[in-house]
């Protein structure tokens, strides 16, 4: 099979997830290793690849962006650009060999982001809340990671964020778009300046993603949410079991 056939199709599923319930960087980027693409550069391209749909989601929630609790949106962006900017220099700092080593367990926490964070968001909302500063703190945190690998972030941010006493998930929903693209924009020029894109593979993704984003919407409305979320969870754990394999089997 033509590698691009595999990113093609890959970019089309991880458009999809993005749209319906997350994590869709759990099919892009191992699509990009499998397609022989070194684990540093098809992190990089799979950001790349798959930032023009954050961007568009974060363009839709342009009308409905504020602070969280009492921390304004201004120094929210800041410390998590401040972050991704970090968070992108790490990883390009990061050899293939440490990569590998560590990706098994990102693909853990983001999975467990996936399947946890909505009761873990609950749960500390019901059992903490702390100074402002130390949410900033945890923000920069969570800036560094996303700008390094990103997986389910969104869903840690709003986990945070309910260390302030945010409870109303839907009006977080735009400040966590707008701040996981604040993150992954620096990444991307950060990326894209160091000359860390695998271009052809990332174009090919790009846009069959931004196909698979549509379709993920039009079939939101049709497959119970329950199925979905089923089956997302099913592959995140499928694909962080084989990464854990062969890394250390």
């Amino acid at each position: 099979m033509d590698p691009l056939i595999l990113v093609a199709g890959a970019g089309v599923l991880a458009g999809a997830m993005n749209a319906l319930a997350g994590g869709g960087s759990f099919v892009s980027l191992p699509a990009l290793i499998a397609a022989g693409v070194p684990p540093v550069l098809a992190n990089t391209s799979s950001t790349v690849a798959l930032y023009p749909g954050s961007m568009a989601s974060a363009w839709a929630y342009r009308d409905s962006l504020g602070g969280v609790g009492d921390v304004p949106l201004k120094k929210l962006f800041l410390v998590t650009l401040l972050g991704g900017s970090i968070g992108a220099l790490l990883l390009l700092f990061t050899s293939s060999r440490a990569f590998d080593f560590v990706l098994p367990w990102l693909l853990l926490v983001a999975m467990l982001a996936l399947a946890f964070g909505r009761q873990g968001g609950e749960w500390v909302r019901a059992h903490c809340r702390v100074r402002p500063f130390v949410v900033m703190i945890l923000q920069f945190g969570l800036g560094i990671y996303g700008g390094y690998f990103g997986g389910a972030v969104g869903i840690m941010m709003v986990a945070v964020w309910g260390l302030l006493g945010s409870h109303d998930l839907k009006r977080m929903a735009g400040p966590r778009v707008m701040m996981v693209t604040v993150a992954n924009t620096m990444a991307v020029v950060i990326f894209i300046v160091a000359g860390a894109v695998q271009w052809r593979a990332a174009v090919v993704m790009l846009l069959t993603a931004s196909l698979g984003g549509y379709l993920g919407a039009l079939l939101g409305k049709r497959i119970p949410a329950p199925i979905i979320r089923f089956g997302t969870l099913t592959l995140t754990l499928f694909i962080t079991i084989t990464f854990f394999v062969r890394a250390y089997g």
